[in-house]
C-alpha cells in the first residue's frame, strides 16, 4: 500500500478528447455553465465575470487559453471555480471544461515530464503527464498558465529587468 504523502488528489476534466487534471486543492466548486457578463475589450479567453456566492469571478474558456477551439456549450459543461497563487496574489477564476470526471489520486511516480519533442514549444503550463490504460491525462500547472508572464487576467505586463 503506498504511503498518503506520496499520492496527490487531482480533478479530471476533458476538452474535446483530451483529459486534464487540476489538483483538489484549489479547486473551491464545480458549477454548471451559465450565461455569464461578458467584459469589453478582454482577451478572447475571457469570456466575463460570473456571480459565485456573492463575488465576481472571472470565467475562462480553457480551450482558448490552449490554442484550441471554442468551446461549445453541452449537458456536460461544467464551470471549475478555483482559488490559485499566481504572480504573487490570490486569483478566484472559473475554467470552462466539458466534462467533469472525478477526484482521483495520481502516485508521484507515475508522474512523467512534458515530452520533449525536440523544437521550442509553449509546454510551461505543464507540470507533468499520467499515463492512463485510456491514453495521458496532462497536470496543468495553473501558476505558469495564469502568471504574470502569461498574462493574468486584469494584470499588466511586466518588464523584465535585463541583467
Amino acid at each position: 500500500m503506498a504511503m498518503a504523502s506520496s499520492d496527490s488528489q487531482y480533478v479530471t476534466f476533458s476538452l474535446g478528447e483530451e483529459i486534464f487534471a487540476v489538483p483538489v486543492e484549489v479547486v473551491r466548486e464545480i458549477l454548471d455553465h451559465e450565461d455569464v457578463f461578458k467584459i469589453p475589450h478582454g482577451p478572447d479567453y475571457l469570456l466575463g465575470l460570473r456571480d459565485v456566492r456573492g463575488q465576481g469571478v472571472p470565467i475562462i474558456d480553457l480551450r482558448l487559453k490552449l490554442g484550441m477551439e471554442r468551446t461549445v456549450k453541452t449537458e456536460h459543461t461544467r464551470v471549475l471555480v478555483l482559488d490559485v497563487q499566481a504572480g504573487g496574489r490570490a486569483l478566484s477564476l472559473g475554467l470552462l471544461a466539458d466534462k467533469v470526471f472525478e477526484v482521483t489520486p495520481f502516485r508521484c511516480d507515475q508522474l512523467e515530464q512534458a515530452p520533449d519533442i525536440g523544437t521550442r514549444w509553449n509546454s510551461d503550463y505543464i507540470a507533468g503527464v499520467v499515463r492512463r490504460e485510456t491514453g495521458f491525462v496532462v497536470l496543468i500547472d495553473l501558476t505558469q498558465l495564469f502568471g504574470d508572464e502569461a498574462g493574468v487576467i486584469g494584470g499588466q505586463p511586466r518588464l523584465k529587468q535585463s541583467a
